[in-house]
């Protein structure tokens, strides 16, 4: 009986982050005033009724609630504006018709006041293995914690639907490449933008002494290059696991890019002349985060980018929006 409990009380907790929120402040001034409008009409709140469970054209609602079709055409259009409705237009055999649905589950507004001297911060976290598109040659490979992704030197290994496991990827040049999501809603101002991961060069086994110039672009805006002074093996990384062969890549160093509305930085060294205004960040479309060496850099040293499980540093690649 107990056991059915906590499996009930984790369907209902998973029922709930599938609920759609209509998240609003006090910044939402025009909103909130249509959704007052929209909610001083009972008829109206019929409407969100009748569209919990089944989608109606406006001829349906008008039947259902007794009402003329142009009074239910009105309050569809109220509740459309206030963001509490889906509607779209579809084809039918006497024209086209409205197709009303329900777009939310709830509305949180939050009625205190946001600090313009407290930054907030929205971070995500890109395992190794998850990108979106790649470039290798050997020496190259893939692991993840548990052993070797297909076949060592063997760059069609990166297409594997296995690589989403990897924990650490090598390349003797090349580039890989994300697509982060863009989750801040609303009008947001951006303070600053900060990537970090965890990188060193890659050379046949290791050389401690074997430079190369590692470039980050983010949506085709070139945010600058960090020399890597080499490809670390001289001792194990702190989190390598126990199969790890000595006698390679170990460990490598955090980079971390920061761009502000000064510049952009690595390291806390200057970059790039890219601010974080020249980005026009949008949840219509991902971030594009390419990592590796240009053709035309002056070290191609390869690169080792390293998961939360190997190296020293206990993360994947990090994406913080500072606002």
């Amino acid at each position: 009986m107990w056991k059915t409990c906590i499996e009930y009380g984790m369907l209902s907790a998973e029922v709930n982050d599938m609920a759609n929120v209509l998240e609003l402040d006090l910044e939402n001034e025009e909103q909130l005033c249509k959704l007052g409008a929209a909610f001083s009409s009972p008829a109206r709140i019929q409407i969100l009724k009748l569209l919990y469970f089944n989608s109606y054209n406006v001829i349906e609602i008008a039947e259902k609630l007794q009402i003329p079709p142009s009074s239910a055409a009105l309050y569809v259009r109220s509740l459309e504006e206030a963001g509490l409705i889906n509607t779209r237009v579809q084809r039918g055999s006497r024209g086209s018709m409205k197709i009303c649905s329900r777009k939310n589950d709830s509305i949180h507004i939050d009625l205190t006041a946001t600090d313009p001297n407290v930054s907030k911060v929205s971070s995500i976290s890109m395992p190794v293995g998850c990108y979106s598109d790649c470039r290798v040659s050997p020496t190259c490979g893939i692991a993840s914690e548990r052993g070797q992704i297909g076949h060592e030197d063997r760059p069609d290994s990166f297409y594997l639907p296995e690589r989403t496991q990897a924990q650490i990827l090598w390349t003797s040049s090349g580039y890989v490449e994300y697509k982060f999501p863009y989750q801040l809603k609303g009008h947001v101002k951006l303070k600053r933008i900060i990537l970090a991961f965890e990188a060193c060069s890659e050379a046949s086994n290791y050389k401690e002494d074997w430079p190369s110039d590692i470039s980050i672009i983010i949506d085709g805006l070139d945010c600058g290059t960090w020399r890597s002074p080499g490809d670390h093996g001289s001792r194990r990384g702190r989190l390598n696991p126990e199969w790890w062969p000595n006698g390679s890549t170990q460990y490598g160093e955090l980079v971390t890019l920061e761009i502000s509305e000064k510049g952009c930085m690595i390291n806390s060294k200057n970059s790039s002349s890219v601010t974080v205004n020249d980005f026009s960040f949008s949840a219509e479309r991902p971030i594009t985060v390419w990592i590796g060496n240009k053709p035309d850099a002056q070290y191609i040293g390869g690169l080792n980018l390293f998961g939360r499980r190997y190296g020293d540093v206990e993360q994947d690649i990090t994406f913080s929006f500072v606002y």
